[in-house]
């Protein structure tokens, strides 16, 4: 249920937030302002969550001291700054700023495009099916059929649903409903030399109740009596 993993050095990066989301395998995540993280209303109850807390918000925030720490303990702090901005996140996005970008990115299909057929590739939607980390990972919502279906990659099916949380493609409809995509009305029909499954099984239902029925009033109580 961790993060993407690498190592501490950011050379090419300014923020803590934006070499996060620019990691390989993040990409379902958008940027949560810094006002939003640093307001401590936002964060309520997080503390007790994760590991490290404050060190954990003071790296996402570049506000970690340069006081000496250990390997494994630097380490711990790393990986619980990525649990902890992905706590933060879930919230962010059910805000308006945090519903803009997530809808943006769904336009783009920076998420990945629905699988089934009939939806004419369209664009997915990041969603949890709990709201308690390491539960449930990661699952995409088609608005179309409103199914959901499993990461492609593997390096997006690991993240935690957690981070996403359970309703964000309602509150994303809800916010933009003139957009909201008509509901696909194309369904597979399964059939057998023509005929739909459900007809076939009903056919023989009515053959075997016709068989009973003559049995009955023949008076024959083994089907191999029965005239050919």
């Amino acid at each position: 249920n961790e993060l993407s993993s690498t190592d501490s050095e950011s050379d090419y990066y300014k923020y803590w937030i934006d070499w996060f989301v620019s990691l390989e395998g993040n990409e379902y995540f958008c940027a949560v302002d810094e006002e939003y993280v640093t307001d401590r209303f936002n964060l309520t109850n997080l503390n007790t969550e994760v590991l490290h807390y404050q060190k954990a918000l003071e790296l996402i925030t570049d506000n970690l001291s340069n006081k000496p720490m250990t390997n494994e303990l630097r380490e711990q702090v790393e990986k619980s700054a990525m649990h902890l901005y992905g706590l933060v996140h879930a919230r962010y996005i059910m805000t308006a700023r945090g519903l803009s970008k997530m809808y943006e990115k769904y336009k783009h299909g920076e998420f990945g495009l629905c699988p089934r057929y009939h939806c004419s590739q369209h664009p997915l939607i990041p969603v949890g099916l709990s709201d308690v980390a390491f539960k449930e990972k990661v699952k995409l919502y088609c608005p179309r059929c409103e199914d959901i279906y499993c990461p492609k990659s593997r390096k997006h099916a690991r993240l935690d649903g957690a981070y996403f949380g359970t309703g964000l493609p309602h509150m994303i409809f809800l916010n933009y409903s003139a957009n909201r995509p008509a509901p696909s009305e194309q369904r597979y029909v399964p059939r057998i030399f023509g005929f739909k499954i459900h007809e076939v099984a009903e056919l023989h239902r009515w053959q075997d109740e016709q068989r009973e029925e003559q049995k009955k009033r023949l008076g024959i109580t083994s089907s191999a009596q029965l005239p050919a």
